[in-house]
């Protein structure tokens, strides 16, 4: 396919479709770990706590999602006992964001079930594709990895 291909998928579309099958893969995944009931709050937030804490403003920044989706979300995960608000002690207006154990239990299980995921989409598409495809994304992303 050229770039002037009008009949090809806008990548953006094909973008689209795999986050929609990479949350249900996902989904199947923790459930076979016995974990029901994540959303995409859960996916928008804990991934991007840092154990120092972090405001929402920085939290929304690090997701790519709007500041008011990410106080909604992170309103859920409060209320679900996922993270928990703290004053921020160089801001006395703000409150850092923090993981509570169970939030922080979660990441394991969440970790195990993408590498399921990959692996299986792997089997379909090959190893070094879905490598190409991770440091693809990565550089379009300008991602900074957050490594834990």
């Amino acid at each position: 396919m050229s770039a002037r291909d009008t009949s090809a998928p806008l990548v953006g579309l094909l973008l689209r479709l795999a986050a929609q099958q990479w949350g249900t893969d996902m989904d199947a995944a923790l459930q076979a770990n016995g974990i029901e009931g994540i959303t995409p709050a859960h996916a928008n937030v804990i991934p991007f706590v840092p154990p120092e804490g972090i405001q929402i403003g920085e939290l929304a920044r690090s997701a790519k999602v709007r500041k008011q989706s990410m106080a909604q979300s992170v309103e859920l995960l409060v209320a679900s006992g996922y993270v928990t608000r703290r004053p921020d002690p160089n801001d006395g207006r703000a409150s850092l964001i923090f993981l509570t154990d169970k939030g922080r239990a979660l990441w394991p299980a969440s970790r195990s079930a993408g590498h399921r995921v990959e692996e299986d989409w792997a089997a379909v598409v090959g190893r070094d594709d879905i490598e190409h495809l991770r440091r693809t994304l990565m550089r379009l992303l300008q991602f900074e990895r957050h490594d834990r």
